[in-house]
């Protein structure tokens, strides 16, 4: 019996080791070709890099624009991120709470139904015609205008469990006591469903940094080109891809959201699970 647990013990170990190697080698293989000189992409390339070089980096931002490009795509993932949170936020606690009654409350559930399950090349023709007739077109704006049309629905769907697993008698107690509603929103709601808000935060963030086809077809111009589109140029300029470049410039895009799920862990950990269970 103690070695039939051994055993079982060992295997496991085993596959999560295998596991974690197949998860964990991609990101390996990316940095290792962002940082091999010219020099060692040519023939057999090796498992480890003989020398180590910071010139494809550099060369990003020199010759590339890769650095404005990381500044349109903070300007609209931010931009983006704040603006579907305030709406989806409160948007999501009105529809969960009974005490708020009116006539669209009901169109508005079937809306966030409806987006939800439509794929987000269906709005580009509207949304094109919509901007193009307001001279929005070849500006930031239709890109952080159209993230928050995608997000928004998802910020309102995940976190209407979140809302409504609070009792109503908690936020009737806090009345009892003197709060406002602002008072009650702000510093009894908020802080129960902070959990949840991280984790759509860490998904709508995700989503509006790597969009592309939204980047590609309402802006026109290098000056507004997003990360996702920079990246993709980098493999159409010329006839021979250069890797080290590109792999480069895949190190440099997922930096932030690395960094954003390294700040926000606990509260990400807590929200994505407490969503599967009630979800």
């Amino acid at each position: 019996m103690k070695k039939q647990r051994q055993a079982a013990f060992i295997g496991k170990m085993i596959g999560c080791i295998f596991f974690l190697f197949i998860s964990l080698f991609p990101i390996y293989w990316l940095v290792a070709m962002a940082i091999r000189p010219v020099s060692e992409m040519e023939g057999n390339i090796s498992l480890l890099p003989g020398a180590v070089t910071l010139e494809y980096f550099a060369d990003l931002f020199q010759n590339e624009g890769f650095g404005q490009a990381i500044a349109n795509s903070l300007q609209t993932t931010f931009g983006s991120l704040i603006i579907s949170l305030l709406v989806g936020i409160c948007a999501a606690y009105v529809i969960a709470r009974r005490r708020f009654q009116f006539k669209m409350k009901q169109p508005m559930t079937y809306w966030v139904l409806l987006v939800r399950v439509l794929p987000p090349v269906a709005f580009v023709i509207p949304l094109y015609i919509m901007f193009n007739q307001v001279g929005l077109i070849n500006t930031k704006v239709p890109v952080m205008l159209a993230c928050v049309l995608i997000n928004v629905p998802l910020i309102i769907w995940f976190l209407l469990s979140f809302f409504q697993e609070i009792p109503e008698e908690v936020e009737e107690s806090a009345k009892v006591d003197g709060a406002t509603e602002w008072q009650l929103f702000t510093r009894v709601v908020m802080p129960l469903v902070a959990p949840g808000v991280a984790a759509v935060s860490m998904l709508s963030f995700m989503y509006a940094w790597n969009e592309y086809t939204y980047t590609v077809i309402f802006t026109r111009s290098s000056v507004n080109n997003t990360v996702p589109l920079a990246l993709a140029l980098l493999n159409t300029e010329d006839s021979l891809t250069n890797f080290g470049l590109v792999a480069a410039g895949g190190v440099i895009s997922v930096i932030p959201i690395t960094l954003f799920v390294i700040f926000a862990q606990n509260y990400l950990i807590s929200g994505l699970s407490s969503g599967a269970v009630k979800g």
